[in-house]
């Protein structure tokens, strides 16, 4: 089977940072470089909601317009991983973070592994 277990959440005050990270491991899952990567976040009572995603290749990234300029997203394949660097941070970013390996979309129904999701708080 295959595994993502996403990190780096915790709490911090408004227009604080925080890095994500998702390592996917199984020794079956050769294809990593071959997935778009993902992350969604959920807020309680709401929706998972599309935060960003990076092409296989690391050429294409997008972004919810809510988090443009202040998240960015990259992959380094030759270690399996997806990063979510947050800068600028605000009480509206709280929420589970969870990372998603498959193919490029925005809705989570497109997405075919999910990691077990790091909880971000973001304090006014």
């Amino acid at each position: 089977q295959v595994q993502l277990v996403d990190s780096g959440g915790g709490m911090v005050q408004t227009g604080g940072s925080l890095r994500l990270s998702c390592v996917v491991t199984e020794r079956t899952f050769r294809t990593f470089s071959r997935y778009a990567m993902g992350w969604f976040r959920q807020a309680p009572g709401k929706e998972r909601e599309f935060v960003a995603v990076i092409s296989w290749t690391g050429g294409s990234t997008a972004y919810t317009d809510s988090v443009k300029g202040r998240f960015t997203i990259s992959r380094d394949n030759a270690k399996n991983t997806v990063f979510l660097q947050m800068n600028s941070l605000k009480p509206e970013d709280t929420a589970v973070y969870y990372c998603a390996a498959g193919h490029w979309g925005t809705s989570p129904s497109e997405w075919d592994y999910w990691g077990q999701g790091t909880q971000v708080t973001v304090s006014s």
